[in-house]
């Protein structure tokens, strides 16, 4: 079997790279050479990426894994340990105490009960754009502010902040930031979460860290993990969604119009967009605790295996044509939120974002296009969450 490096060159924007598309139609899992010479894994199957992420088998603690790409930041840094509250980095039984504690914060109805909201946030971006326009970078002005927004009245953080926050997740999210940058960054980041939560506990609110504290099953260190790792999850992905999207519907025109005039075809199509772009780029990435058996072949005890979810995603064996972007095809059943205990505990109100943002954008700028070519538009190759860096555009 072939060894391998994590190829990460894209001839395409909206495609994974050609070698692994290449790898999957070969096999599901490949031997791969990690950044630090460990020999582990690459999945591009899906029903492998599936069995790795429901096994009990397999760690989400980063002292178990390596990193399949070189980088400057947090990963090479043998002192970093994850903060607390970090769940997303956790193992049963540690994970599943904080999962209980949330996930009654992330229903269904609850996303439901915030769609006006997220309508208001959404209508007042245009209204803003419009009266400043006629152009815009839709980053800047739309696809960042609406989940910035929506998740900062969610957890009860002052938006005003936004700028520190959003510069310190930049930092954390760039590839090649170097460790101490990115330590300085994370510390500034859960020192601020810090002192917002003590100053909750003295005067509550109406929201989600209030209610956490009023549980009194987390301690203050605990509530700014938590806080910080929801405060970067919920505003990062969504706005690279955003404005990733927009860009994918820009340059299929008949794939815009009907997100734009089939009010029918939305929530389906926000499924294929998920497939379809998997911002998602660089795992995730778990180790085996003991000897696991996946699609015939013996993946041992400590081997990092990383998932390339854009292969994943666009499996023919799952999606037939998986290639190709059709807001009518049934995209339900991706993983671009994940699968198992780990599955996004935000992806419905990320859902919510996208139904309302998406339709609502091009309805009202009927005429909207980009205002530079499609080649010209910065993607984020060098960022740990894939996406645009700005999106000009004209109306």
């Amino acid at each position: 079997m072939t060894e391998l490096t994590l190829p990460t060159a894209r001839q395409r924007p909206l495609d994974p790279p050609d070698e692994v598309t290449r790898l999957r139609e070969q096999a599901p899992l490949h031997r791969m050479t990690y950044a630090d010479g460990h020999l582990g894994w690459l999945v591009t199957g899906y029903a492998a990426a599936r069995a790795v992420l429901a096994s009990p088998h397999f760690s989400n603690r980063p002292e178990t894994q390596h990193s399949p790409i070189s980088r400057r930041g947090l990963a090479l840094r043998k002192d970093f340990r994850v903060p607390p509250g970090f769940f997303l980095r956790m193992d049963a039984p540690e994970h599943t105490r904080f999962r209980r504690l949330l996930t009654g914060q992330f229903t269904v109805r609850r996303m439901k009960m915030l769609e006006p909201r997220i309508e208001e946030i959404t209508a007042a971006c245009l209204d803003a754009m419009e009266a400043a326009g006629p152009s815009a970078d839709l980053v800047e002005k739309f696809a960042l502010p609406i989940p910035s927004l929506v998740i900062c009245e969610l957890l009860g953080v002052p938006y005003e902040d936004r700028d520190q926050f959003q510069a310190d997740t930049k930092v954390l999210a760039t590839l090649d930031s170097k460790a101490d940058d990115a330590v300085a960054a994370l510390k500034q980041i859960m020192g601020y979460l810090y002192e917002l939560v003590q100053r909750k506990r003295k005067v509550p609110g109406d929201d989600l860290l209030s209610g956490l504290i009023e549980s009194g099953e987390l301690n203050d260190d605990d509530l700014a993990g938590v806080g910080v790792l929801l405060l970067i999850a919920g505003h990062e992905t969504t706005a690279n969604m955003l404005g990733l999207g927009t860009y994918a519907l820009l340059t299929n025109p008949d794939q815009l119009a009907i997100m734009r005039d089939d009010p029918s075809a939305v929530d389906n199509g926000v499924e294929e967009l998920l497939r379809y772009l998997t911002i998602i780029h660089l795992g995730p990435i778990r180790s085996a605790l003991e000897d696991v058996e996946i699609e015939g072949i013996t993946i041992k005890a400590g081997e990092s295996v990383a998932i390339h979810l854009p292969a994943v995603n666009r499996d023919a064996a799952r999606f037939p044509d998986g290639e190709r972007l059709d807001l009518t095809r049934e995209a339900g059943g991706h993983l671009t939120f994940g699968h198992g205990i780990h599955q996004c505990l935000g992806q419905q109100l990320a859902r919510a974002e996208m139904r309302i943002a998406y339709p609502a954008l091009l309805r009202r700028l009927p005429g909207l296009r980009l205002a530079v070519t499609p080649e010209e538009v910065p993607m984020r190759s060098d960022m740990s969450i894939y996406g645009v860096h700005r999106l000009p555009v004209t109306w």
